[in-house]
């Protein structure tokens, strides 16, 4: 009997789905259920960036100048951490002259680096045994985008560009 009920509302939702699409009432439950979950899910994509920005974070962003990012420590045992990239090459790693010290035994002595080219910026492993973890995966090399999440080691690291460099991309 329970799979005849699950038969009934698989059913009954197949049903309110193709509804959904054909019917030209927009208000019934089923396009509402439909374009709620599309719209929820796409909000939340757009708007991930900005809801881990913390108001501190925010006007430290804002204030970069051109030619600058930061890297805020989202995961890991310096969570808050921030680091400015202002430099042509940024060295991370777990040795203490690294520029980035990230100090866990899950980051290479000298695991990663950040290089500057004009106003973009390139994260390029350093034959790490972990690796580097570009949005989720290995790389070699990538290029960042505003919002991106570098993992090295334990740590996960979220990359801000200048807001001066992001503006003149945006009007092209």
């Amino acid at each position: 009997m329970a799979d005849s009920d699950n038969t009934q509302a698989d059913g009954a939702g197949e049903a309110g789905f193709e509804q959904a699409h054909t019917s030209s009432n927009p208000v019934s439950d089923s396009s509402v259920d439909s374009t709620m979950g599309f719209s929820r899910e796409a909000a939340a994509q757009l708007g991930a960036i900005d809801s881990d920005i913390s108001a501190e974070e925010q006007e430290a962003i804002a204030a970069l100048p051109s030619g600058s990012a930061l890297l805020v420590v989202r995961r890991g045992p310096n969570t808050g951490a921030r680091f400015l990239l202002d430099t042509d090459v940024t060295v991370v790693g777990r040795h203490p002259d690294a520029d980035i010290f990230l100090d866990d035994v899950t980051v290479s002595r000298k695991h990663a680096e950040f290089v500057r080219h004009r106003t973009a910026f390139e994260v390029r492993d350093l034959s790490s045994l972990n690796g580097t973890y570009f949005d989720g995966v290995r790389i070699e090399t990538a290029l960042l985008s505003d919002g991106a999440e570098v993992q090295i080691g334990k740590f996960r690291l979220t990359f801000y560009a200048s807001r001066r460099d992001l503006a003149p991309v945006a009007s092209e």
